[in-house]
């Protein structure tokens, strides 16, 4: 398991990342994101109030497999 709370998870063939929030209770899939806007917008549904700010900080998010901030297919 991730230490980070957040998992961007690698692009898949269509293109898109899943996006998972794990915490104590287990893991939720938030949705596949197709932009960082996307992200965001998940994130914010999730509680996550400043969002943006934590996209390139390891601590909170994790980008698993490519680059992060690139969701073009695999």
């Amino acid at each position: 398991m991730t230490s980070a709370p957040i998992v961007v998870h690698q692009p898949s063939i269509s293109g898109g990342r899943r996006v998972t929030v794990h915490s104590n209770s287990g893991s939720e899939i938030l949705g596949t994101a197709y932009s960082d806007h996307d992200l965001v917008v998940f994130l914010q549904g999730a509680g996550v109030a400043v969002a943006a700010a934590f996209l390139d900080d390891p601590r909170w998010v994790e980008w698993r497999g490519g680059h992060a901030h690139e969701f073009s297919a695999a």
